[in-house]
């Protein structure tokens, strides 16, 4: 949840703390970014965000010794390029315990949801 906030106010100092140095997310739409693709858009504010919450009661954590999955539903709503988003969408987040606590380390995402499907 502290990361969901960060990338929220676009917060690349708690993102940077939080993210493996080799970090990697896939999209649904296949597109894969790294942890310096999703800094440099934070400090750039490429998208400013009016919501970027988990659903409540989506949340699943499933821990296997050092490292954790987190499954949830997020909402999403805000402007990226001077385009409106407003949708939800499924992600699946893997954590790995370090030495220096636990870092992100891998995020998929799901295309965003139909709007009948997303509650």
């Amino acid at each position: 949840m502290q990361y969901q906030a960060a990338v929220k106010a676009n917060d690349a100092a708690t993102m940077d703390r939080i993210l493996a140095d080799d970090f990697v997310l896939v999209t649904g739409r296949g597109r894969v970014s790294n942890k310096a693709d999703l800094l440099k858009e934070a400090q750039a504010k490429e998208t400013i965000y009016e919501q970027q919450d988990e659903e409540a009661g989506s949340q699943k954590v499933r821990v296997w010794g050092d490292t954790a999955v987190v499954t949830a539903l997020l909402s999403i709503k805000g402007v990226a390029a001077g385009k409106s988003l407003d949708y939800v969408l499924w992600f699946s987040d893997t954590y790995v315990r370090t030495p220096a606590g636990w870092r992100y380390v891998f995020g998929q995402a799901s295309l965003p949801l139909p709007k009948a499907d997303a509650k």
